[in-house]
């Protein structure tokens, strides 16, 4: 079996005891954005299994749609990501 050979490490431990792997996160070709797959993505850079601009580049996002990701867990979870719950978190 052959290892890819990545910058960073292959593994990380999140804060809650489980073990995030980059096949854990989403694919590189992903266009629809549903809660669990950005959750994924602010999970590996929150817990270094990537890098920002790594995240960025990979995905294809905007520094402010990342920061928008970033915002909404850190003052409301992760259920914020919902697109349905946008509302509810908004701030006026």
């Amino acid at each position: 079996m052959y290892l890819k050979k990545v910058d960073g490490p292959r593994a990380v431990n999140l804060p809650d005891g489980t073990v995030m792997t980059r096949a854990d996160l989403p694919p590189v070709q992903t266009r629809r954005w549903v809660a669990s797959r950005k959750a994924a993505v602010v999970r590996g850079v929150l817990a270094g299994l990537i890098s920002r601009d790594e995240a960025l580049e990979r995905y294809k996002l905007s520094d402010e749609e990342f920061d928008e990701w970033l915002r909404a867990v850190s003052k409301h979870g992760y259920q914020a990501l919902k697109a349905t719950s946008l509302q509810k978190y908004r701030q006026p």
